[in-house]
């Protein structure tokens, strides 16, 4: 889903602006997808989502 695909852009490095150009949607939006998976994962920061997405991949 949309939220995958924002953690997916994450892990690559990707801002808040260029994830909302990447997926047209707002910056706002993008900020809230962000939020969202953070709090679902317990996670407070970018470096510990890209971790895991990038640890997903390798399992």
């Amino acid at each position: 889903g949309r939220e995958r695909q924002v953690a997916d852009l994450v892990a690559a490095g990707a801002s808040n602006k260029e994830i909302a150009a990447r997926l047209v949607i707002s910056i706002r939006t993008a900020e809230k997808h962000l939020a969202n998976i953070t709090k679902k994962l317990a996670f407070t920061s970018r470096s510990q989502l890209a971790a895991w997405v990038v640890d997903r991949r390798t399992a």
